[in-house]
């Protein structure tokens, strides 16, 4: 039988990062006397790599990589500090990983966070050996909704498309799932339903997905 396989993006999927991304970034922005806006976090930072993410807000495409990759690292460091003493995962996301690897899944992280975020996180949850495979921005060139992630974590678990089921909660992350030819369920966390592109399943926690719908959806 070929190997099936459950892929998952990091914030706002295994943790509801996002309000702490935000206070990181409203405090790394007023230290920088950056203007925001809640529409524009909404639009430009959510679910967005950190090169696009500075570019847009601090108003210049000329920054350089050197530029972009210390601002970033200064931003992450802040959220590092914020969210250390309140991770916690979205509920029942534990339960659902021991139910998959028992009935004999591959499961991987694809993240377009940082490494010292993914493994803060792995670290605070104690997951980290329950994933055969963990990608974060610094595993890609292309970043969502360009599909590599999400196909260089599929041939690290050496399972196809059509047997791979992505869980994403951003634009970006279901078109780089649906781009890579996967299913894709749209984790309702920080956009509703008319936000997202169409999904082939939605849940706003996983006390709603079972193991019988994740084999119902693979089939479909």
């Amino acid at each position: 039988m070929e190997h099936k396989a459950v892929i998952f993006d990091m914030d706002g999927v295994i943790v509801h990062t996002n309000p702490f991304h935000v206070v990181a970034f409203e405090r790394f922005f007023d230290r920088h006397q950056v203007t925001y806006s809640t529409e524009e976090f909404e639009e430009h930072m959510y679910g967005k790599h950190n090169g696009y993410i500075m570019r847009h807000f601090f108003k210049n495409q000329d920054l350089t990589e050197e530029e972009v990759d210390k601002l970033a690292n200064e931003k992450e460091a802040l959220f590092r500090e914020i969210y250390a003493e309140y991770a916690c995962p979205i509920p029942r996301f534990l339960e659902f990983l021991i139910v998959l690897k028992a009935a004999g899944f591959k499961t991987g992280i694809a993240t377009s966070a940082p490494k010292e975020n993914l493994t803060l996180i792995m670290r605070l949850l104690g997951f980290e050996s329950q994933m055969e495979s963990a990608l974060s921005s610094e595993n890609v060139i292309h970043h969502k909704p360009h599909p590599e992630v999400y196909l260089k974590t599929m041939k690290n678990l050496a399972v196809k498309p059509e047997n791979t089921l992505v869980f994403e909660d951003s634009f970006s992350g279901i078109m780089a799932g649906k781009n890579a030819g996967a299913k894709v369920v749209g984790v309702l966390t920080t956009h509703s339903k008319e936000q997202l592109p169409p999904c082939d399943f939605y849940i706003h926690d996983y006390t709603e997905i079972s193991l019988k719908k994740v084999l119902e959806l693979l089939e479909k």
